[in-house]
């Protein structure tokens, strides 16, 4: 009788196991070590000298082609260098930094953003994928849904920032990413606010994250028709801080 034994000990569905078990191991170990193409190594608060990155090592330099025709190789020795405005609260590694300045504009906590490319997202037939409805005229509001445009901003503190004068679009998801917002305080000026934030009820579209006047503060364009990667993080991250620096009392403990 055959039972697939190769010796007294050893048979085919013991060595498939250990096949198995094999190539379990080496696909984590390439898995994780794929990972560490962004982000690592990591920085240490022991040196600038020093190279975190842990176990397996980070892998060899790859070029990747962009859609645009363009390359990015990852990893890369790009370090990052903006100025760090906050100083650390103890003396030991990996104490809580405290900020320096307007945490909100140096990009600290809830308002860090990440050094993405500085040219707009475009879609597969190479357009820009997020814009106002001025220029994607193919897309108009649902008769059902209220139409945020001529409708009041009004901040956290319940004053009124200025008001809703387009709708960005994306055009690959077809949905509303941003309202354009003249403001009040700065005549001429529009800002983007992300629709996540928004509640646009009645006359009004209420934001909760910052104040009215902290509107002024949110980072601009550079081209009045589209926005850029980096400008998408820069814009959301500012929002998000709003929701622990917009006041002193927001970034103290609740009791």
């Amino acid at each position: 009788m055959q039972t697939g034994a190769i010796t007294e000990y050893i048979d085919v569905a013991q060595l498939v196991l250990y096949l198995f078990w094999a190539f379990f191991a080496a696909l984590i170990f390439y898995l994780r070590r794929e990972d560490k193409r962004e982000g690592y190594p990591l920085e240490s608060d022991r040196g600038g000298d020093i190279r975190v990155q842990g176990f397996p090592p980070m892998p060899e330099p790859k070029q990747f082609s962009l859609p645009d025709g363009g390359e990015y190789q990852a990893p890369h020795d790009e370090s990052d260098s903006r100025i760090l405005r906050a100083e650390p609260t103890g003396p030991w590694p990996g104490a809580p930094l405290e900020p320096t300045g307007d945490p909100m504009r140096d990009g600290l906590g809830p308002a860090s953003w990440a050094q993405r490319q500085d040219h707009p997202d475009v879609t597969h037939e190479g357009h820009a994928r997020i814009v106002p409805m001025r220029v994607a005229t193919d897309f108009e509001v649902e008769s059902r849904d209220p139409d945020p445009r001529g409708m009041k901003v009004v901040g956290t503190d319940g004053e009124v920032a200025g008001k809703v004068t387009d709708i960005w679009v994306d055009r690959a998801e077809p949905q509303v990413r941003y309202l354009e917002v003249a403001l009040d305080s700065a005549e001429g000026r529009t800002v983007l606010l992300p629709i996540t934030v928004a509640r646009v009820g009645g006359d009004r579209v209420r934001v909760a994250s910052i104040r009215a006047d902290q509107f002024a503060g949110v980072p601009g364009l550079r081209d009045p028709n589209q926005v850029t990667l980096l400008g998408e993080d820069k814009i959301c991250a500012y929002y998000a801080s709003g929701h622990l620096y917009a006041s002193p009392e927001r970034s103290e403990a609740l009791l």
